[in-house]
């Protein structure tokens, strides 16, 4: 049974997992050293130890314990009790949804075992926003999406903004970074895939077209402001684009990734 521990100090060092959380490269930096991750919010943290992360502790507010109470029971791990004022000192924001959970980070998966019976597979370059990963991941997770490749300049999907806006879809969707970058597509290729990237290139087709009929396919989505790279929309095996009316070229990368997704489910 988990052990409740009434904090009053916001310096206190048992809160270190906590604090600054609004430092991007900080809890980058901290997160990677220690091995943790944080999720926000009673659902995702319920998300995050119903899909078997083990956590290193929690925070709450009192308010909040009652109803994770059964998540709680399930862990040994301590959960520091704090007003939401001295929560608001140490995380450096307000937690208006009041639990937090700090989890230990799981080591990074063989790209053969994130693949195993995937048929969708989706292919991050160089996403560097949270939200737009997170969101990538939500998509990807609703629509039957089996499996998530990312660059190794990628945003974290376990960072704690990604978690939240993907409502904690990265627990179970199969993802992991690519070392090889440079032979990031034709690999899939050889593995039997159809990769698919989503581009304004002279000879993108429909998406619809692309992957009519295809077994198993992969769609390549590129950054934010400049899409793909001219390497990896070259190496794709196809190039697609979402059709739309004129004087509008492109969505924003996760409304493209939800389209996608959908148009590619209903192959």
């Amino acid at each position: 049974m988990v052990e409740l521990v009434d904090i009053t100090d916001p310096d206190d060092p048992r809160l270190a997992d906590y604090r600054d959380l609004r430092d991007v490269q900080l809890r980058q930096t901290l997160e990677a050293e220690h091995g943790l991750f944080l999720a926000e919010g009673e659902k995702v943290v319920r998300r995050a130890v119903e899909a078997g992360f083990s956590a290193r502790s929690f925070l709450m507010a009192p308010r909040w314990l009652d109803g994770l109470a059964d998540v709680l029971d399930r862990s040994d791990a301590p959960c520091f009790v704090l007003a939401e004022s001295l929560a608001e000192q140490v995380t450096g924001f307000h937690v208006h949804r009041g639990a937090l959970a700090s989890l230990h980070r799981p080591p990074p998966l063989p790209v053969e075992s994130v693949l195993a019976g995937a048929r969708t597979v989706l292919v991050l370059e160089d996403l560097v926003d949270h939200t737009n990963v997170g969101a990538v991941f939500r998509s990807g997770a609703a629509l039957g999406v089996d499996a998530v490749l990312l660059a190794p300049r990628c945003a974290d999907p376990l960072y704690r903004r990604s978690i939240k806006v993907g409502m904690g879809a990265v627990f179970t969707l199969p993802w992991t970074r690519v070392a090889d970058w440079a032979d990031a597509l034709p690999a899939l290729s050889r593995a039997g895939y159809t990769t698919v990237a989503l581009t304004l290139a002279d000879d993108a087709v429909p998406l619809e077209d692309a992957v009519a009929g295809l077994d198993k396919v992969a769609l390549v989505l590129g950054s934010e402001g400049h899409g793909l790279s001219p390497r990896w929309e070259q190496s794709a095996d196809r190039r697609a684009v979402i059709p739309m009316r004129d004087g509008i070229d492109s969505l924003n990368v996760a409304a493209a990734s939800a389209v996608a997704c959908y148009i590619t489910a209903r192959r």
